[in-house]
């Protein structure tokens, strides 16, 4: 099939991410149809398939393109001072990265599900590599005698998990402040590790 008249590879590629993002986002990868992509772009659903091999794909796309954006910003925070100094950006860090991609942060923890296991490993390192940034923060922490710990691991997805709440109740123009939000949150992650 033919492209629409006007569409172009460097914009149509990304409107098909985009609007991807969103359909997945509101109604579940599994609902969408790559009919129901198409017509949100303004292309024939065969048109997709000049841009991606098929639905796995672009959902993995979707994914692993939120995963390594998240790390590489993560890799540019400052990462010197003690634990306690590190913890905290990782908090602030954490909450104001996702809270800017609501959608992506949704299908990146819904969606795993919907892989097939060979792109839910892919996803599954990438995760695993953000986990280990914060659990070396922990570990530094306990190892200096600022945190007490039982177990890091266990410590670094309660964390993460707490973090990621922020996105199922916030709405700007709320009570707080999303800079309040992220200090409220701060306080209660250092209580929790220093106790």
């Amino acid at each position: 099939m033919a492209r629409t008249q006007g569409s172009h590879s460097d914009i149509t590629g990304p409107r098909i991410r985009s609007a991807a993002l969103q359909l997945f986002a509101r109604h579940g990868y599994a609902a969408v149809s790559m009919r129901q992509i198409a017509k949100e772009v303004g292309v024939q659903a065969g048109a997709l398939y000049n841009y991606i091999p098929d639905k796995q794909s672009l959902l993995h796309s979707l994914m692993e393109g939120h995963m390594r954006e998240l790390l590489a910003a993560w890799q540019a925070v400052d990462e010197t001072g003690d634990a306690l100094a590190r913890l905290e950006r990782f908090v602030r860090f954490h909450i104001g990265f996702h809270m800017q991609r609501p959608d992506a942060v949704f299908i990146a923890y819904m969606e795993l599900r919907n892989l097939s296991d060979e792109n839910f490993a892919v996803i599954e390192t990438l995760r695993r590599s953000y986990e280990d940034a914060l659990e070396a923060v922990m570990k530094q922490g306990v190892e200096a005698g600022q945190f007490t710990l039982p177990d890091t691991k266990i410590a670094t997805l309660a964390v993460i998990a707490m973090l990621n709440g922020v996105m199922t109740w916030y709405r700007i123009g709320g009570r707080l402040s999303l800079d309040e939000v992220e200090s409220v949150y701060w306080d209660m992650v250092r209580k929790s590790v220093t106790a």
